[in-house]
């Protein structure tokens, strides 16, 4: 009885293990959607917020200089 069990477990898991196999294509479209998504974010900060970090940084040498 116990072997019959293992049996059935161990094929349900070659079952899914085939099944995962077969699916080649993956999740590709949400993965591209995420990155286009993540790129146009840091390209919208950058460009609001790079003057102000520019400012920022030529400010923190100016002091860091003047020592």
């Amino acid at each position: 009885m116990i072997r019959t069990l293992f049996d059935r477990a161990a094929l349900a898991v070659r079952r899914r293990l085939v099944d995962l196999a077969d699916d080649e294509r993956g999740d590709v479209p949400g993965w591209v959607l995420i990155t286009l998504m993540t790129a146009g974010l840091v390209v919208l900060i950058w460009a609001l917020a790079g003057p102000a970090l520019a400012g920022l940084f030529e400010q923190a040498i100016s002091s860091v200089s003047s020592i």
